[in-house]
């Protein structure tokens, strides 16, 4: 594997993946919007896009050819489509960035739990889907267009809650404010339990199933899951402050309809090793806190 395509780059898990693919001394191509900058300087080529564009992605692969595409950014079954007819006799394997979202909700979710050849998708732009609900059906309908459609072995990636110190997102860090500033916080079901990946390890899982024989779905992420009731305890007990727990008070990002965990015994069975939960939690924890006398 010498050259790669990714379709975003410029943030969180992307921009460790352009990074990962430079040293490796790989040749890498940065498809965006544009909109957004990177600090890579001339060590990358750099295409602009839309995925709600068809022509735009065929304009932009034409005459151009990879070894592997990295697809951060497919949010819609016709994205996925018009994607794979754009990249046809162009690349030789496709990664798709998928989410545990195509699972129903649940715990220790194995990758059958879903069949992507066994799901019918509808041709969908990315506004048709709106919510939660939404986000699953085109998480579910992309890779069920890639995995019937495209000629190249292709692997989705089906990521659990990503963390990092990196996180634009602020989720979890948002926990950990509230609890040191005594904020009012609102978690609806704390005992609903979530799995998660460090930020940097979903960066190095990606290059590996690029570079691996591996094709189909897999589950990557730290082995076991959370409760919030157990996250907030977690919290409390670092930061030696007790949560400040209302009705009233700001909704965690973490509300969801159901729990949300995968088991990953199949990335395991590979040889990929992740950060044990509470490890990577604790040291995330750590790293939000305001007041590091008090850790």
């Amino acid at each position: 594997m010498k050259s790669a395509l990714i379709l975003g780059g410029t943030q969180f898990v992307g921009k460790r993946l352009v990074q990962l693919l430079l040293n490796e001394g790989m040749e890498v191509t940065i498809a965006t919007r544009g909109k957004t900058p990177d600090s890579f300087g001339d060590q990358v080529s750099r295409l602009k896009i839309s995925r709600e564009d068809a022509n735009s992605l065929q304009q932009a692969f034409q005459d151009k050819k990879w070894d592997v595409v990295f697809d951060q950014t497919c949010y819609s079954s016709q994205e996925a489509f018009d994607t794979l007819k754009a990249l046809d006799g162009k690349i030789q394997k496709y990664v798709f960035t998928s989410s545990q979202a195509v699972y129903d909700f649940g715990t220790n979710h194995k990758e059958d739990n879903f069949n992507a050849l066994d799901y019918k998708p509808m041709l969908k732009n990315r506004g048709e889907y709106t919510g939660y609900v939404g986000y699953q059906e085109a998480k579910r309908a992309a890779e069920a267009m890639l995995f019937q459609k495209a000629k190249v072995p292709v692997v989705a990636v089906r990521f659990p809650i990503i963390v990092g110190k990196d996180d634009y997102t602020n989720r979890l860090k948002f926990h950990v404010d509230h609890v040191e500033n005594g904020k009012a916080m609102f978690i609806e079901n704390p005992d609903f339990r979530y799995s998660f990946i460090d930020s940097e390890e979903a960066a190095k899982f990606l290059l590996g199933v690029a570079k691996s024989d591996f094709q189909g779905a897999i589950n990557p992420g730290s082995s076991d899951d959370i409760s919030l009731r157990e996250l907030v305890t977690l919290i409390e007990g670092l930061t030696e402050i007790k949560a400040n727990l209302q009705l009233s008070g700001d909704p965690s990002p973490y509300n969801l309809p159901g729990s949300w965990s995968v088991d990953t015994s199949r990335a395991n069975v590979l040889g990929y090793k992740f950060t044990p939960l509470k490890q990577l939690l604790e040291e995330l924890i750590q790293h939000y806190a305001l007041d590091f006398d008090i850790i």
